[in-house]
């Protein structure tokens, strides 16, 4: 599908002269490229040796610059995954204890705050999060850099605000989620069971509730493990940060087909791995589940 949609936005012409260095390429200069990038063949052939490339996991060369994108993979991911997993667990502690919380005082004043909050939350997008993060924590209180990454322990100065802004942008969907799980939870026959037998609830929330919550929470967390691997491309794209998200941010900028779709089946690859995780965790978590 991709290759289609690449194909039908952009010619092997537009590519070439959005690759090339000069400013006006000639004619023979883009014959020259198409060719030696092998998109003068026709289509099925072409996505007959790009699937078979992609199987065999043969990324080839950028289109751009003859850069090997496997070794630029290599580079970005390390970095992608530094940002993406801090912030994965940060929002999910923060989603997890605040859901128990509503589900705790649910009914009440705190519930209702919570979730209006999340609501509200709900209703901005990405970037006004990231230019309110840059300005206050960055340009106001002068306590992280606005952009940029380096390599190294100093690289932990870059990941702070990217890492926050990820965090806060990231807790209300995942809040809301959990909390009508653990709603649904408590209101079914063993808990009423446990509560008339005496047993606290905070007892009840920790051990009981939560514990039995953890499938429908571990499918959402199994899940988000592709990227982990593959950054965001917006949050990368606005700290300046040299992960996968940026690299493939820049390769549909470019249009540089070989990045894209090795990025793509790359991306499904891990995707598709995360889901069968997602099944195999179920047995571990639920004793009632069995893997035959």
């Amino acid at each position: 599908l991709t290759f289609i949609l690449f194909y039908g936005s952009t010619s092997p012409e537009q590519m070439a002269r959005r690759n090339l260095s000069a400013k006006t390429p000639s004619k023979e200069q883009i014959k020259t490229w198409i060719v030696k990038h092998g998109y003068d063949k026709p289509m099925p052939e072409q996505f007959r040796k790009h699937v078979s490339e992609l199987f065999l996991l043969k990324f080839g060369k950028t289109d751009s610059n003859g850069e090997d994108i496997w070794e630029r993979i290599k580079r970005g991911a390390p970095v992608s995954f530094q940002i993406a997993s801090l912030i994965f667990l940060g929002s999910l502690i923060c989603a997890v204890s605040f859901a128990l919380a509503a589900a705790y005082f649910r009914g009440t004043y705190i519930d209702a705050a919570i979730t209006f909050i999340c609501v509200l939350m709900l209703s901005i997008v990405y970037i006004v999060y990231i230019i309110n993060g840059q300005f206050v924590l960055g340009k106001m209180l002068k306590l992280f850099p606005l952009a940029g990454y380096r390599e190294g322990l100093i690289s932990w100065k870059f990941v702070w605000l990217p890492m926050i802004v990820g965090i806060i942008y990231g807790i209300p969907g995942s809040v809301r989620y959990y909390r009508t799980f653990m709603l649904d939870e408590m209101n079914l026959d063993y808990v009423r069971t446990a509560r008339a037998k005496g047993v606290g609830e905070t007892k009840i929330l920790f051990s009981h509730v939560l514990k039995n919550a953890s499938i429908p929470i571990l499918t959402t967390v199994v899940a988000a493990i592709p990227a982990l691997f593959l950054g965001g491309i917006i949050i990368e794209s606005f700290f300046s940060i040299p992960g996968l998200g940026g690299f493939l941010r820049d390769a549909i900028d470019g249009q540089d087909f070989a990045i894209i779709r090795s990025m793509t089946f790359l991306g499904t690859l891990v995707t598709i791995l995360g889901y069968i995780l997602t099944d195999i965790s179920y047995g571990l978590v639920d004793p009632r589940v069995r893997l035959e």
